[in-house]
């Protein structure tokens, strides 16, 4: 049995592992992208970026707010990835992209419906990594309580 001491030193730690794995995952997620963008050309690069660009907000916001369970920081990068996609609609993010780099890459230029598809994707994998994480971080007596 696990000391209620112990309990509550696990429970505090908890959140500055959530946002250590979450960091960097979000670094490999980067790493991701731009090697994909390096090595592939056409769907393969643009539709993987899409995916790993929502889990890349996924991450984030695991760094932000660690006790975000994973389901959550999934349906936030969802909702935030179609929101800028559900921007691009109007001719804001097409200016932008004309005038900076960093704009292009965070809000795209022109509405593409499949890249909808492609953010759910990535919300899913984020969602999926995130809860295999945090069950792994479980000790058996947590995971599940004695029958004793």
């Amino acid at each position: 049995m696990v000391s209620p001491s112990r309990s509550r030193a696990g429970v505090r730690g908890a959140p500055t592992r959530t946002r250590l794995a979450a960091a960097v995952a979000a670094a490999l997620t980067v790493g991701a992208g731009l090697t994909l963008r390096a090595v592939a050309a056409g769907d393969v690069a643009k539709y993987g970026g899409d995916a790993l660009y929502t889990l890349l907000l996924s991450a984030l916001v695991l760094v932000v707010a660690p006790r975000t369970s994973p389901a959550k920081a999934a349906a936030v990068a969802l909702a935030v990835s179609w929101g800028v996609e559900f921007l691009q609609l109007g001719g804001v993010p097409a200016h932008l992209a004309r005038e900076s780099t960093a704009s292009r890459l965070v809000l795209g230029s022109t509405f593409n419906a499949p890249d909808l598809f492609w953010y759910a994707v990535g919300a899913a994998t984020g969602w999926f990594a995130a809860s295999r994480v945090r069950a792994g971080r479980r000790t058996p007596a947590a995971a599940a309580p004695s029958p004793y």
